[in-house]
């Protein structure tokens, strides 16, 4: 009631504040303003009301302000000024149909949300719905970054190395990672002179750390870096982070070297075993497109297909390979580069508007509709049309979180409540590939797969489909027969979806008291899966080692104020299930597999280093004992970024596999840990850590010395420094 109240008094002083100072503007006119309330229906035709208020009389000398609540019309054959102050509920969709801007008459105001529709909401849940005012400029563009490269520096001599840091420069590409080698001396060399080290070099120990940095900068920012791979042998070294890059749909310009394939020019031994005939073969499978250009000339033409094929949705890494001896030539002539005005990336792909159409009828005539959302949230409007789109229909969303595609304590939102399937009559997908391990149960142990969803229920596909289908990978999971698929990308499909699904609203107000108590009843299932989560926090709180939910409550309760950023790991959902996930670059989406997160997390930490952002990665140990050495380069490139480890001294995903296998086969339970645990001697991350440059304390087992450790540690980062804090947890 207090909050009804508030918002009340609040919505009151705007009101009247707008009356006065469009009052002041028209006797400055030489104008009497006359103020009429319209408590007007959504069916009233504003013209028959606007003749209803001034049977009072009007003269020429006298402006008319409306205010009303929604109607639909416009003023005809009017004698007199007249303009209108909307005042607009979120129940509402847009004003009888007609948006104030396509009024005849002139809209002085528009107050969204100024009733609110659903008393039953708290101030959180509230906050996380639709605003009026939503982000003027995308918010990736505060990601990442955008400074212009310096100039290149004259010189008597040019090469043709050279001409790809043009490219770069004109592309924009501002890091690249790599590990050095001699197959690209030529370009190195003009990258750190003739380019003035643009791109910014950032050395790495190893090639797939290199890849995953660009993977984790492009999941965060949107935009791509470069990773630079010696030869035959650095592509090998990197091909499975190049794979993960693929089934994560990012855009990464992968560079590499060969040869020279002038058999003239090869160097004995070394030459030989480090080229390869069309040495993109090697990743051919899991790359968006390879090339080797033969001649300088075909640099440019290359480069910029390249970029074009790596930026078009869905994206993914793309593979340009360069002859050493190519590189090294020198320049004799002018080579022609991409003209400056030519479109690099063509425009998103729209639905076809008769499906768009037909999937909101069928939207609209479900009863019990979930959506599911997986890649969708790649891009943030995408992520915030969905909350629009979300309440419109009143619908519960499940975010399969490999990107975050929807606000965590928004009270639509069902996420990791899998019971939600149980009596849907309708799915939409929404740029989904994986969307059977959420509609499933399953018995591990025997891999039984069992359907949560009803087998009437209806299915809607929406997003790219089938498009860039590896005939070597399958991580195209299984066939959706969809009763309706829509070729389109969900960041253009979903404003479309609400526009047509509103204009069912505006013209039916049963429907319209249906989705509102939807709305209710989802709300209600979320507060109550929001309060059991937290129940289940509490559970053996002081255990030590820490348990999980405790873990993530303690990390919680420091950063929670802070402009923070969770880069892969949710340790087990636990994040997912306590924190508030309410902005996009909150969390560029889950984690992908062992030996990725760490190298991911540091580009996503250079992603948000610019903007001062808390960046947290929570940090399994058998991941990190994969690729140590990528703790030196945080703290070689300046990278503040805190890790909070998960380290329960082993690789317990595999552990319990082994447990469910001596289950089934009556086998030793207490031998299931052999070739799993991290123990005898367990790794000292902390001190690892401190010999790497990085702030560290740990092992820490009690939770009381958590929240403490961690505000020393956030102020070293603030300072610039990375940390790290070994904390030792259960095993699950």
């Amino acid at each position: 009631m207090r909050n009804n109240v508030l918002n009340m008094l609040i919505f009151s002083s705007t009101v009247i504040r707008l009356c006065l100072e469009f009052g002041k503007a028209q006797s400055g006119n030489g104008l009497r303003l006359r103020i009429s309330w319209m408590p007007g229906k959504p069916t009233q035709p504003l013209q028959t009301a606007a003749h209803k208020n001034m049977d009072g009389g009007s003269s020429e000398r006298e402006s008319v302000l409306f205010i009303s609540n929604g109607f639909s019309g416009c003023f005809a054959r009017r004698t007199v000024p007249v303009h209108v102050l909307f005042l607009h509920t979120p129940a509402c969709g847009k004003i009888g149909g007609i948006p104030p801007r396509q009024s005849a008459s002139p809209c002085i105001g528009f107050l969204k949300n100024c009733f609110p529709p659903y008393p039953n909401l708290n101030n959180n849940e509230r906050r996380l719905m639709t605003k009026p005012n939503k982000p003027s400029i995308p918010e990736h563009a505060a990601i990442g970054n955008d400074a212009p490269p310096p100039d290149v520096a004259p010189a008597a001599q040019r090469w043709a190395s050279d001409v790809i840091v043009d490219l770069v420069h004109q592309y924009k590409l501002p890091y690249a990672a790599l590990n050095p080698g001699a197959s690209y001396r030529g370009l190195h060399d003009s990258i750190v002179n003739y380019g003035q080290n643009y791109p910014n070099m950032m050395l790495c120990q190893h090639e797939e750390t290199a890849v995953q940095i660009a993977h984790g900068y492009a999941k965060a920012s949107g935009k791509p870096m470069i990773a630079i791979l010696h030869n035959l042998v650095g592509l090998l070294h990197a091909n499975m982070a190049v794979y993960y890059a693929y089934i994560d749909r990012v855009p990464i310009f992968i560079m590499g070297a060969t040869g020279p394939m002038d058999e003239t020019k090869r160097r004995p031994r070394i030459d030989w075993t480090h080229t390869a005939n069309v040495q993109g073969q090697a990743v051919r499978d899991y790359t968006k497109w390879d090339y080797q250009p033969t001649v300088v000339d075909g640099v440019p033409e290359s480069f910029a297909r390249a970029y074009g094929v790596m930026m078009t949705e869905p994206r993914g890494p793309i593979y340009m390979c360069y002859d050493a001896w190519l590189q090294e030539a020198p320049l004799d002539h002018e080579v022609a580069m991409p003209p400056a005005s030519a479109m690099p990336v063509p425009t998103m792909l729209a639905g076809d508007p008769s499906a768009i159409e037909k999937a909101a009828d069928m939207l609209v005539k479900a009863e019990r509709p979930v959506i599911m959302a997986e890649f969708a949230g790649r891009d943030p409007a995408a992520f915030h049309a969905l909350v629009e789109f979300a309440e419109t229909l009143g619908a519960p969303v499940f975010d399969i979180n490999s990107r975050l595609n929807f606000p965590g304590c928004h009270p639509l939102n069902l996420s990791m409540v899998k019971d939600v399937f149980r009596d849907a009559d309708l799915i939409l997908c929404l740029d989904v590939r994986d969307w059977e391990k959420p509609t499933t149960e399953l018995i591990s142990t025997t891999r039984e797969l069992s359907s949560l969803v009803p087998e009437n229920a209806l299915w809607i596909d929406i997003g790219f489909g089938d498009l860039e289908l590896s005939s070597w990978a399958m991580d195209y999971q299984r066939l959706l027969h969809a009763d309706l698929r829509v070729m389109a990308d969900t960041t253009l499909a979903i404003p479309a979806l609400t526009k047509e699904v509103r204009k069912h609203v505006d013209a039916n107000p049963k429907l319209a008291k249906s989705i509102s108590a939807r709305f209710e009843k989802n709300a209600g299932l979320h507060r109550a899966a929001r309060a059991k989560w937290a129940e289940q926090a509490r559970k053996d709180w002081d255990s030590s080692p820490l348990t999980l939910p405790r873990l993530a409550s303690e990390v919680w309760d420091v950063i929670r104020h802070e402009d923070w950023v969770l880069t892969a790991g949710t340790l087990e959902d636990w994040t997912r299930k306590l924190w508030d996930f309410d902005k996009p670059y909150r969390h560029p989406g889950k984690s992908l597999g062992t030996a990725t997160q760490i190298g991911i997390s540091l580009g996503v930490a250079l992603a948000h280093r610019d903007a001062g952002r808390l960046v947290v990665d929570i940090q399994p140990d058998g991941d990190l004992m994969f690729d140590a050495g990528a703790l030196w380069v945080a703290a070689k490139h300046k990278i503040p970024m805190l890790i909070v480890m998960y380290n329960n001294r082993a690789y317990y995903n595999d552990w319990e596999h082994q447990i469910r296998m001596a289950k089934h086969r009556g086998t030793a339970l207490d031998r299931a840990h052999i070739g799993m645990d991290l123990d005898g001697p367990a790794p000292d991350f902390a001190s690892l850590a401190r010999s790497m440059g990085w702030y560290a304390e740990g092992p820490i087992e009690n939770g009381d010395d958590v929240g403490p450790a961690l505000k020393r540690a956030i102020e070293r980062v603030k300072a610039g420094q990375p940390a790290l804090l070994d904390t030792i947890t259960q095993k699950r």
